[in-house]
This record gives C-alpha cells, structure tokens and sequence, in this order.
C-alpha cells in the first residue's frame, strides 16, 4: 500500500540528504511535508545525519530535528522485532541492514510511511507490511 494521506511520514537519510542538496523532486516534497507538519523523525536518522554534517549550520539543523517533529521512540519489543525481521529476511537469502529493518519495525508500530531512496525497503515490503511514501 502507497500511502500520502494523513499518516506522517518517516524520512530516511537518503531523502534527507537530497534535500539537504536541494535537488529535485526530494527538496520540493519534503518542504510540503514539512509545511503539512507530517514528518517524523527516528534517532537512526537524526545519528546517520549527523555523522555526515556538513558544518556546523546544518550539525544545529539536524541536532533540532528532535525537538521539532514527533519523535519515534524505541523500546525493547521493537529491536527484539527489528532482529526478527532481519533473521526472517536472512533465513529466504536477503541480506538488509538491521538499521533499515529497525526503521521499517518503527514505522509499522507507529503507523507512518517511509519516505526513502533505499531499495531495501521494497525488499522488506515484500515480507513485512510496510506503507512506503511515493512521489
């Protein structure tokens, strides 16, 4: 299921950084979301960001992402979850990054949609039910 209705969307790094480069379509997209105040953010991303801060303008950016959109939190059931989804994918020969199955788990327990340029999501969505955000 595509989804861009009410839900909030989660940004994954990939489509962060194109906006942070402005290029379009991702720059004009985001914007919109950000003006419809339907971004969401998650601790993998605001680190993965960070690690790649360009100066200390954008290191503030990123850094204020916290406070300033509804914050996915973590627990226990979704990193036991997230390892699950990654043994499950690991058992029919696909290999993904636990960070994309940990944000594919917190989007799923949180009812958002993923906004991101990582293939791998198309790969989970084919195991695990995840709405993924399209242009």
């Amino acid at each position: 299921m595509e989804m861009k209705g009410l839900v909030k969307t989660l940004i994954d790094t990939s489509v962060w950084i194109e906006f942070f480069r402005k290029q379009e379509p991702y720059y004009s997209e985001v914007l919109r979301l950000l003006n419809e105040d339907k971004v969401c953010i998650a601790g993998i991303i605001v680190a993965e960001l960070i690690q790649g801060a360009k100066g200390e303008k954008e290191l503030a950016v990123i850094k204020s992402f916290i406070s300033v959109f509804e914050y996915l939190q973590d627990t226990p059931k979704i990193w036991q979850k997230s390892g699950e989804l990654s043994f499950m994918l690991r058992q029919k020969g696909i290999t993904v990054g636990l960070s994309d199955c940990h944000l594919a788990v917190l989007a799923l327990e949180n009812n958002v949609n993923i906004f991101s340029l990582d293939k791998h999501f198309e790969v989970i969505k084919d195991t695990f039910n995840i709405d993924l955000y399209k242009l």
